[in-house]
């Protein structure tokens, strides 16, 4: 069953905040094998302009991911059968680095939904924001609803 097209346009507010800690940005870079110094030492961090350690640009996945909770991925009404997407892209857009002691926020936005030969292609927008509303990233994320296209019925 293809995707409900009235979906695009649609926001849904993240489930809570995520407090970023020194352990979470450790754990992230360590299980993408990242030994960049400035993600695990202070005063790497510091030396190159930080006022701590900050986090891997990739970062933002795991949190959007704790945050997305009541997102569309979740929502029924869309008719997204969760058993045939597949990840198509990601890409972000940073507008500072992350650090320890923020406290994250989301709203994830269907930005488009449209047909790839049997497939369906629906890009979501993830606006990250802190504790006093600013945007920290803009995470765009292609998934792909494997065999849902109205044309492959």
């Amino acid at each position: 069953m293809p995707l409900n097209r009235d979906f695009i346009g649609r926001s849904y507010e993240g489930g809570g905040t995520f407090e970023v800690g020194r352990e979470h940005i450790r754990r992230f870079a360590q299980a993408i094998g990242d030994s960049n110094p400035i993600y695990v030492d202070p005063d790497a961090a510091r030396a190159a302009g930080h006022k701590d350690v900050i986090a891997p640009p990739t970062f933002l996945t795991a949190v959007g991911m704790s945050l997305a909770s009541s997102g569309p991925i979740s929502d029924p009404g869309l008719g997204l059968n969760y058993a045939l997407v597949v990840h198509g892209e990601q890409k972000f857009v940073h507008h500072r680095p992350v650090s320890p002691g923020d406290v994250l926020s989301s709203k994830t936005t269907i930005e488009s939904i449209r047909d790839a030969g049997a497939n369906e292609l629906m890009l979501m927008r993830q606006d990250i924001t802190d504790a006093d509303g600013e945007l920290v990233c803009e995470a765009f994320n292609m998934v792909v609803s494997r065999g849902t296209a109205a044309s492959a019925g």
